[in-house]
């Protein structure tokens, strides 16, 4: 039988192991805390990241890109598109940025026929010239078409990404165009407004090297995005294609791959680009 002493240093252990056990899930619970702001951190970094190197300019508002959700637990929403035309990315490439042949002075509109709905987009050839005739010369060679937006974002930055056809975040025409109109009075608060279109770049903001450097990859804000005046604004959306738009962002998006791309559940492909005087 245990004596009162004996009893005195057993209790006096329980409770010392009790306490220890007390401080391991506390310390825990602090790592799993601090993990989790840490991913989320760097999630949001990484979109940025991506927006501003691979995924908004030529190899990325933009992320600018792992900034959307995984799937949700309930698995993805059906596929609100239909399926692409028949045909494939073009492969092409130039060496240099295409000749001045726009109109200045006037408004192109650019039709992007889509798997998921046209979406119809106005261009100002005054404020971002270079972005405009790049455009248009790419429309013309048909470099868009059969070519899938590869990046929807669905934190703090609301945009879908498109322009690649190598559907990676890492392709690009050949050549490269200036950045333009950032100083856009849209751009107000470093808020990129809903229904704005704007170029991706691989402006690295942090070291102040890559400006000039958008291609053809460009990205869709179908809400206000939180996005420094870093990449160039030409174009707007028109109602309809904002409910194109929306229809996309409601299906989700996967969770990141190897370029930390956040493809739509949606299957968004550009079945045909194209640009017109108006």
């Amino acid at each position: 039988m245990a004596t009162k002493d004996q009893r005195r240093r057993q209790l006096a252990r329980e409770k010392f192991e009790r306490q220890q056990r007390r401080r391991v899930q506390q310390r825990r619970k602090r790592w799993l805390g601090a993990t989790v702001a840490t991913v989320l951190a760097v999630a949001l970094a990484g979109s940025l990241m991506a927006l501003g190197t691979a995924g908004f300019g030529g190899g990325d508002p933009a992320d600018d890109a792992a900034a959307s959700p995984g799937p949700s637990e309930t698995g993805p929403a059906p596929d609100p598109c239909e399926e692409p035309a028949p045909g494939k990315p073009g492969t092409q490439q130039w060496e240099k940025e295409p000749a001045m042949t726009v109109d200045e002075s006037a408004s192109y509109a650019m039709t992007l026929e889509t798997t998921c709905g046209d979406i119809d987009i106005t261009m100002d050839a005054s404020k971002a010239p270079h972005t405009v005739n790049s455009f248009n010369f790419l429309a013309g060679e048909g470099y868009f078409d059969h070519t899938k937006c590869h990046r929807l974002t669905q934190q703090g930055i609301y945009v879908l990404q498109c322009g690649d056809p190598k559907g990676t975040g890492l392709g690009g025409p050949g050549y490269t165009i200036p950045d333009e109109n950032l100083k856009d009075p849209k751009l107000k608060g470093n808020v990129y407004p809903a229904g704005t279109v704007a170029m991706a770049n691989q402006y690295n903001a942090q070291e102040k090297k890559g400006r000039d450097s958008g291609g053809s990859q460009f990205f869709l804000v179908y809400e206000d995005s939180q996005l420094p005046p870093d990449y160039t604004p030409f174009g707007t959306i028109g109602k309809s294609g904002m409910k194109v738009l929306a229809k996309i962002a409601q299906a989700g998006a996967a969770a990141p791959d190897a370029q930390q791309n956040t493809a739509p559940n949606a299957t968004v492909v550009i079945d045909k680009a194209k640009v017109r005087k108006s």
